[in-house]
């Protein structure tokens, strides 16, 4: 069963490097790499709302902004191949960060 699980991931990810040029074990570390700094930057941007700092609100906004787009952003840029679609929904995410921010 786990073999089986196992194999289909392989699969997956060799069709993610061959067809569309997307390394999953890179998306999947600028995720995990990200993610603290998506936390925290949560925690300082509501930190900064109660406080009332705008400055702050901003520089805290720009690194959630940032934290959130960069696999996407490394999707956009290596990615080959990949439907039109694909790019109108990550275009769309990352405009909806910059609107929220």
């Amino acid at each position: 069963m786990i073999q089986n699980v196992v194999c289909w991931a392989k699969g997956i990810m060799d069709t993610a490097r061959q067809t569309y040029g997307v390394n999953p074990v890179i998306f999947l570390a600028l995720i995990v790499g990200c993610s603290p700094f998506f936390y925290f930057s949560i925690y300082r941007l509501l930190k900064a709302v109660v406080r009332k700092s705008c400055g702050r609100m901003g520089l805290w906004g720009g690194v959630f902004l940032v934290s959130t787009a960069t696999p996407y952003v490394y999707v956009m840029i290596f990615g080959r191949n990949l439907p039109v679609w694909v790019y109108g929904v990550l275009v769309l995410l990352v405009a909806r960060g910059i609107v929220s921010l």
